[in-house]
């Protein structure tokens, strides 16, 4: 049940509040709390010269403090503490301070409380941004007023205002947004589960346990959809409040599940079995996406007509940066799949394609072990091109891998993007395929995988106007 929105901010009245972080999520709970006049400290690692001076003017206008600059965590004794998605729990300062009593809360756990309709939320290692849109997709072609938000880059806590029992919220969360979190959507969804941001998170158990919080708090009126094809998003079931819907690419699971048989995805529950569309209806390429539509079929359940899924899957070409053809010079075509930050991410990637590719990767080290990713690159790669901080790790898990021959897949690493661009559009012959995915996060040379993605379509769009 949503919590009114005055009450809310009742609850807070009184206390000292610490907002840590004022990036693209927080400013819109920075400005809810100060128009509510409650006592507000906003803390960045950003000195003043980071913000636009007529927006720290007037927090300050309202009687924000700011704590702002490297020393931004010093002195953190509030007796609330919304943190950002990117400052860990177990950074001392916060773990310190919480240890002493203050309560730590978050933009996205503020929203659980005060959405007044039915949430839907997609967590997992990869596929979360296209199962969130797919989801919402199908939503509004249902005819509901959906609103689409989370990590995907949109906060929605100022608009709870404009929300109705009758909408639905889709959400993406990633690992550091559930982490503290003490609520659950209605319907969660968890995708997949492989290493990813080992270099934030303390160990493997620590990102699994962020993920199993998607569905700790539901109720037992509310549902999770699970990968039954994934151990590890599999043994989530047991711990589940509510109903468990399976989805699965290799069988038909055991009660409730959405699955493919025969060239086709299934639906599974109460009503019966019945087919809910064909595998060729899908435009997106590779069997990643598949699994992508039965999470999705799973998570709206009997809320859109199949002859809807059947429309939209013919026509949705996919989200940018995930497998993004993004143009054919002289017979080859460039991919954009810059969203591959993680082997696993790749591995998807490469697979989606019947003949061998030219691979761009390397990037950000996550420290995330590649060895899965060498003989994939071995069975599916006709040439190699790294860059970036991880060229040489993942240089070597290929040349390690079982087959690997030099002269049928040459590996060249370069200083940077543009160079193993030209590389590959050196190399390449008509009818090759040509995809950026790196296996890595973009940090070491870009703010984030977007940039890169977009930097890599401009360098190709530089190709395609020498032609």
């Amino acid at each position: 049940m949503a919590v009114n929105m005055e009450d809310y901010y009742e609850s807070l009245r009184g206390k000292s509040i610490a907002v840590l972080g004022a990036g693209v999520s927080n400013k819109p709970l920075i400005a809810l709390l100060l128009a509510a006049g409650l006592d507000v400290t906003v803390r960045d690692k950003s000195g003043r010269e980071g913000f636009d001076p007529a927006l720290l003017a007037g927090w300050e206008a309202q009687g924000a403090k700011l704590r702002l600059g490297e020393d931004y965590l010093e002195g953190l004794t509030e007796d609330v503490i919304f943190r950002s998605p990117g400052i860990m729990p177990h950074t001392p300062e916060l773990a310190a301070a919480v240890a002493n009593g203050s309560v730590l809360t978050s933009e996205m756990e503020a929203f659980f409380a005060l959405c007044p309709c039915p949430i839907l939320a997609v967590t997992g290692s990869d596929g979360k941004t296209t199962t969130t849109t797919i989801i919402a997709e199908l939503l509004k072609a249902a005819g509901y007023k959906t609103w689409v938000g989370g990590n995907i880059g949109t906060p929605l806590l100022d608009k709870v205002g404009e929300m109705t029992a009758q909408d639905r919220v889709v959400l993406e969360l990633s690992s550091f947004q559930l982490m503290t979190m003490t609520r659950s959507p209605h319907v969660a969804v968890v995708t997949n589960l492989a290493p990813n941001h080992l270099d934030k998170h303390t160990d493997m158990d620590e990102y699994v346990a962020a993920k199993r919080n998607i569905l700790a708090w539901q109720s037992p009126e509310d549902r999770v959809v699970l990968n039954a094809d994934n151990p590890l998003t599999a043994a989530f079931a047991p711990q589940a409040p509510g109903q468990v819907t399976w989805f699965s690419f290799r069988g038909e699971p055991q009660g409730e599940a959405v699955f493919l048989r025969d060239g086709a995805i299934w639906r599974k529950d109460g009503g019966g079995t019945r087919k809910v569309l064909d595998r060729a209806d899908i435009l997106l390429p590779g069997d990643h996406n598949v699994e992508n539509y039965m999470a999705a079929i799973a998570a709206v359940g009997d809320q859109v007509d199949p002859a809807g899924i059947v429309s939209f899957a013919r026509s949705f070409g996919g989200v940018e940066h995930r497998i993004e053809l993004c143009g054919e010079i002289r017979g080859v075509r460039w991919y954009n799949d810059s969203i591959g930050t993680s082997p696993s991410r790749t591995i998807a990637g490469l697979r989606s394609f019947a003949q061998k590719v030219i691979l761009i990767a390397g990037g950000y080290d996550k420290h995330i072990p590649f060895d899965a990713l060498g003989p994939e690159i071995v069975s599916h790669v006709k040439a190699l091109y790294l860059t970036g901080d991880t060229a040489q790790k993942i240089r070597q898990v290929v040349e390690a891998a079982p087959g690997y021959d030099p002269a049928a897949l040459p590996i060249v690493e370069t200083a940077d993007l543009a160079g193993a661009v030209e590389g590959a559009y050196a190399a390449a012959q008509p009818g090759d395929v040509v995809i950026l995915s790196p296996a890595c996060a973009a940090f070491d040379r870009y703010k984030n995988f977007m940039e890169r993605g977009r930097v890599f379509k401009a360098l190709v769009a530089e190709l395609k106007n020498r032609e």
